[in-house]
């Protein structure tokens, strides 16, 4: 009996990482809502919850440091599977915390091997993007988002029906393991390095590796490493604090303040699933310049207009400026030249350490009585916006890692 063709392989391997998409995003959206509860639970303030996320963040920055070296050594395929199994198996404890030093363990075994699991299931992503006519890689993060959406609409609806954090994290472990069943025998066996190339309607097509591997690394690693705090710093903020700003500053009921989130969610969902369609017609350039400024305006919105309503509306529209950031960069940085998995190093240190520092300086800041959460969040968020519009005004002959 013949065995499956190398287009059947690659639709089912398709289907495993796109299922991985959707499960790491229901992660994220089922402990990011609860986090008001899970804070009053183990008795802390709001700034000293900035500094567990910045502990859980240094997890993650610490795991960025060998993500490339252990999947060139094991594969991206082990160390999705064994990532996830680690990472499922912390995320009750965050459920169960009832202490600051529960919670911080909780959170840095999700977060550390979070990092191996979103280096891996990139690698594969930008492999079978670039086997299609059409790339995929932003429709998968489309993935990634609906996987949050899904899970911040289902985290709303338990916490309004009373259904506590620990019955929640227990269902959606279980759920998960599930997931990982499926996905793990599709998974592509073998990595490499894509080589193909995005041509856009009005721009000359995306770096090949070759053309990309002319170009001076420093600048390029520099560019990745910006590129990915900036983007960073609008996820880590518009998601992890939009229930702040709505309960705290805005004294929205619990019920409420969690639509911040899912509003935030749709936006980058309904961006990341028309992204590969904008990036084929306006070129990866003009994507990232026009992003720039509408997650600028929708953070204004979300942060410094003083009603439900609107700070709603701008969640929505910043998640669908930020969508396509994340996407480019890890698709640039996958196709950088080395092993794979290697062009992650720089990013990685950029997002990671933005994602360290983040949580910290809008907790601290919050915690003052001169400020609210939602200007301490406008002063990491609208400079951000500034300068990824910069990036995108670098010369075009050097690699744009973002766009």
């Amino acid at each position: 009996m013949p065995g499956p063709t190398p287009q059947q392989i690659d639709r089912r391997a398709l289907q495993s990482v796109a299922v991985q998409f959707f499960a790491n995003g229901l992660v994220y959206a089922t402990f990011i809502p609860r986090l008001p509860d899970i804070r009053d639970r183990v008795g802390i303030s709001i700034g000293a919850l900035g500094v567990v996320l910045m502990l859980g963040s240094i997890a993650g920055l610490v795991a960025s440091l060998f993500t490339g070296r252990v999947i060139a050594r094991l594969g991206s395929r082990r160390v999705m599977i064994f990532g996830a199994m680690l990472s499922i198996g912390s995320l009750p404890i965050i459920g169960f915390a009832t202490s600051p030093i529960m919670l911080i363990v909780g959170l840095v075994g999700v977060l550390f091997f979070d990092v191996f699991i979103d280096v891996a299931m990139n690698v594969q992503a930008s492999a079978l993007s670039a086997r299609r006519h059409t790339p995929v890689i932003n429709r998968l993060h489309g993935l990634w988002s609906f996987g949050t959406v899904a899970g911040g609409l289902v985290t709303v609806l338990l916490i309004r029906f009373g259904v506590s954090a620990q019955q929640q994290f227990v269902l959606v472990a279980v759920g998960l393991i599930a997931a990982l069943i499926f996905v793990a025998p599709g998974l592509l066996r073998k990595d490499e390095v894509p080589t193909a190339t995005v041509v856009a309607a009005d721009e000359r097509p995306i770096e090949s590796l070759e053309e990309t591997a002319r170009h001076p690394f420093g600048l390029f690693s520099l560019l990745l490493g910006v590129g990915g705090a900036t983007a960073i710093v609008f996820e880590a903020t518009l998601g992890d604090w939009a229930a702040f700003r709505l309960g705290d500053d805005l004294g929205a009921l619990p019920g409420i303040a969690g639509v911040g989130f899912l509003a935030y969610t749709i936006g980058m969902t309904l961006g990341r699933f028309s992204g590969d369609w904008a990036l084929t017609r306006v070129g990866p350039v003009h994507l990232i310049r026009w992003a720039a400024v509408i997650a600028g305006v929708g953070s204004v919105m979300a942060t410094l207009i003083p009603f439900v309503g609107v700070a709603i509306a701008g969640f929505l529209i910043a998640g669908l400026g930020s969508s396509v950031l994340l996407p480019q960069l890890y698709d640039k940085a996958a196709r950088a030249p080395g092993p794979p998995g290697s062009g992650f190093a720089s990013m990685l240190i950029g997002t990671r350490s933005a994602a360290v520092l983040t949580p910290l300086i809008v907790g601290s800041l919050a915690d003052t009585a001169a400020l609210s959460v939602g200007q301490a969040m406008a002063i990491v968020l609208l400079p951000s916006a500034v300068i990824v519009f910069l990036i995108t005004l670098a010369p075009t002959e050097r690699p744009n890692p973002i766009a």
